[in-house]
Parts: structure tokens; C-alpha cells; sequence
């Protein structure tokens, strides 16, 4: 295959109403520019979208990556393990341990 294959990766955490706006500041000034600090250049796009409940907001994020190697820089050999820095761990009251990973198919822009 000519193409390398995109990887989608998903993950989930949970914060109070409170510390919402804390967390999203901190993965758009923080984390991800930190992650990108470091190296990870196939980090392509980042998404994050938030689901309010009553008590809490559901957080869930799609990374996507040129390739399962870029993956693994950002994560490490067990890339399945969610990556969440000790300063975000602070700030929610739950998370996925694991992250998902897909390869991306299609992509349709309508």
C-alpha cells in the first residue's frame, strides 16, 4: 500500500461542571502543545468534544495520527493505555484507562 494508514484514536474522562473549563484549557494550552513539544509530529488533528450531565462533563477525544508509529511516540509501546499527564489526573474525577484505536477508512466532506 503507497499510502500509510491513519489511526484514530478515542478516549474518555470525566470532570465536575466546575473543572470543565479547567480541563479544556489545560488539553488546548497545555497538553497537547506539550505533546507536540516533544516530538510527535504525526499528531495530525485533535478533536474534543463534551457532554454535560447533571453532576459532571463527560469529555471524549479523537486524535488522529499518520500512522500506528506516531501512535506509539505519543504513547509509548503500550499504546493502549490512555495518556493522561499527573496535572490533568487532578482535575478529573474519572477516566478510561485504555484508549481506542481505529484505522480511518473514509473520510467524506459534504
Amino acid at each position: 500500500m503507497d499510502k500509510k494508514e491513519k489511526i484514530i484514536r478515542t478516549w474518555k474522562g470525566w470532570t465536575t461542571i466546575e473543572n470543565a473549563p479547567v480541563y479544556e484549557n489545560m488539553l488546548i494550552n497545555e497538553v497537547f502543545p506539550a505533546v507536540k513539544g516533544k516530538g510527535v509530529i504525526g499528531l495530525e488533528k485533535v478533536s474534543i468534544s463534551t457532554k454535560e450531565k447533571k453532576n459532571e462533563v463527560e469529555f471524549f477525544l479523537v486524535l488522529q495520527f499518520d500512522c500506528l508509529d506516531s501512535v506509539k511516540t505519543f504513547a509509548g509501546e503500550d499504546y493502549k493505555t490512555a495518556y493522561i499527564p499527573e496535572n490533568a489526573k487532578r482535575v478529573l474525577l474519572r477516566y478510561d484507562p485504555t484508549a481506542q484505536h481505529y484505522k480511518l477508512k473514509k473520510e467524506l466532506i459534504l
